[in-house]
């Protein structure tokens, strides 16, 4: 239980921050910062078109009818500022008007081919889409997904899986009725999915439709003829659009590694839904369940009940298990878990079927399919896996007491100071407090404050006033244990404060070696509009001989052979004013 030593290590951390004010990166700046969001068209409803035979997905359309709709293309802007020069872009890609959180929201529109109705997405058409988002990863900040309805919770799980290390928000969206029609909720879909992806941080494979954001592996499509199609029945909503956005930070799953994004595409396709239902045969089951089936997600009643007056249909599921066919048992109904509470359920386990907790058969089906294109993994080690919350796709019972707000005096005293008691009320308390204090906490290598404000449920990515987190911080200081830690407890390394500025920038602008190694490490990346003017800054540090910031550039991923605005490379300087060590470095690294 949480004690007054919170107190100390964090009133220590907030009266250093007092003392000593964190160090501010370049000169305050109104300007709008520029994102980067990639839509990934694959085809789907929203951008249909009616044809003899009935609605169909139209190649090389969707842009320019978003050119013309002012809410998702800001003409003046892109005129103005002679954006599509500037970037180096063409006219596939728009950009929002200025959202309230001042940032310009640049979005290109990328086509899969040929355009698919989502009835007819393979696990291979899945491979194409995981491939394009690692090969546009480092450019964009964000990605929107368009994907047609039928299928888009199968998609969401798959991708949950493929994606690996993740640390970016992934958005799949569509609509009921075409973007094209008077009245339709592709456009607010649409424009949602950019607003979040472009301004928020949420390292997940999402859904988002009709205002709400969802885990991706944890939807389902609920409704045909409704604009609120989806549901994530064992799950609350990431984040919800009304007249502002408000993000769920508490329910962000978050992968606590300090490995590099990348994506999976083996998935195994021997695998099926097996539902089970009053009256089904020993012969249907036993043709079901052949080779060269490899898993099965086995839907079952209520809370993972089968009949256990059925040996004969029992001692089929036993013989597949025996044959090492994976069987995962997930309920048939729309919200709960499987339990061990009734012996009909129980008698599932004892011939060797795992429980698949409150998974929705989409994310058990996607989870087996991953697992199973796995190579050189073990029959036990596969099990394990099925086991374990992988991506947040199922709720694992937490063994022992965990620390909540109420074992909290430090948020109790200030509460109580606060006149403040409700649930409610104490997380208000808790998440204005978190951003200053472990933000103090990071600046002086404080990890024991850390920990503490971890306990508490507080959210170590949240930015202070400036937009900056912990892991901003910690990189200016160069505390590499703080960034560790921070790391491993999923702290984002994308994450910009409101100057634009990365954890990357920081450590590189304070040549925190170390913390740039580490932070690579992770992924951690400039994007080419960070570094449009990247030639005249090394330039600079080559004519005032600074070895160390090259090599901090360097170490960050940048190369050296960048040519300044007169297009003299730092090389090139160095040897022009006799650094003859700076210029003996950057020609060994070049």
């Amino acid at each position: 239980m949480a004690d007054f030593g919170q107190i100390r290590v964090l009133g220590r951390a907030l009266s250093s921050a007092e003392s000593s004010p964190l160090p501010a990166i370049g000169a305050p700046s109104r300007s709008p910062i520029e994102v980067r969001v990639l839509v990934v068209n694959t085809g789907g409803t929203i951008g249909m078109v009616p044809h003899s035979e009935g609605l169909a997905p139209e190649a090389k359309k969707l842009a320019g009818a978003l050119s013309k709709i002012p809410i998702l293309h800001d003409v003046a802007y892109a005129t103005e500022t002679k954006m599509y020069h500037r970037l180096g872009i063409g006219y596939d890609t728009l950009v929002l008007p200025l959202s309230k959180e001042n940032k310009r929201i640049i979005y290109t529109v990328t086509e899969l081919s040929p355009l698919l109705d989502s009835a007819n997405m393979t696990p291979s058409d899945w491979g194409r889409i995981a491939q394009c988002l690692q090969e546009n990863y480092q450019q964009h900040d964000g990605f929107v997904i368009l994907h047609g309805t039928d299928t888009m919770a199968y998609t969401a799980s798959a991708l949950s899986f493929m994606c690996e290390n993740l640390g970016k928000t992934i958005i799949l969206t569509g609509s009921q009725v075409p973007i094209y029609e008077l009245m339709n909720d592709g456009r607010a879909n649409l424009l949602g999915s950019l607003l979040i992806a472009g301004q928020f941080v949420i390292p997940e494979v999402c859904l988002y439709f009709y205002h709400k954001l969802y885990r991706g592996n944890r939807v389902t499509k609920v409704d045909t003829e409704s604009f609120n199609a989806f549901s994530s029945p064992n799950l609350p909503p990431l984040a919800t659009a009304e007249v502002d956005i408000a993000i769920n930070w508490e329910a962000v799953w978050r992968a606590n590694t300090t490995k590099k994004f990348e994506v999976h595409t083996n998935m195994n396709s021997n695998v099926g839904l097996l539902r089970i239902f009053p009256g089904i045969t020993t012969e249907a089951v036993r043709a079901f369940l052949q080779s060269p089936l490899e898993g099965v997600v086995l839907e079952t009643y209520g809370s993972g009940n089968a009949p256990n007056n059925r040996p004969d249909l029992l001692a089929e599921i036993k013989a597949a298990t025996d044959r090492d066919v994976l069987i995962l048992n997930c309920t048939q109904c729309l919200r709960g878990s499987v339990s061990l509470i009734y012996a009909t359920g129980k008698i599932l386990i004892d011939v060797g079927v795992i429980p698949g907790g409150d998974m929705t058969p989409e994310a058990a089906l996607a989870k087996l399919s991953y697992i199973l294109g796995k190579p050189g993994l073990s029959l036990n080690e596969k099990r394990k896996m099925l086991s374990e919350n992988l991506r947040g796709e199922m709720n694992v019972m937490l063994i022992g007491n965990r620390i909540t707000l109420k074992d909290s005096k430090f948020i109790q005293g200030i509460a109580k100071f606060l006149s403040v008691s409700c649930k409610e009320e104490l997380e208000a308390v808790r998440d204005a407090l978190t951003p200053a204090l472990a933000c103090a906490a990071a600046k002086i290598g404080d990890v024991d404050a850390l920990k503490a404000l971890q306990s508490m449920g507080g959210n170590l990515s949240s930015g202070d006033y400036d937009g900056r987190t912990p892991l901003h911080v910690a990189a200016c200081e160069g505390n590499l244990e703080v960034v560790h830690y921070l790391l491993e407890c999923g702290a984002t390394v994308y994450a910009k404060d409101r100057f634009g500025a990365t954890p990357l920038m920081n450590a590189v602008k304070f040549r925190r070696l170390e913390v740039i190694s580490l932070l690579r490490k992770t992924g951690a990346h400039f994007t080419s509009q960070e570094l449009m003017n990247i030639g005249t800054e090394l330039c600079r540090l080559a004519f005032n001989g600074d070895i160390e910031g090259l090599r901090a550039w360097h170490l960050s991923g940048v190369s050296l052979k960048q040519h300044g605005y007169d297009g003299k490379t730092p090389l090139y300087v160095a040897k022009t004013k006799g650094h003859v060590d700076v210029a003996a470095f950057v020609k060994s690294v070049s």
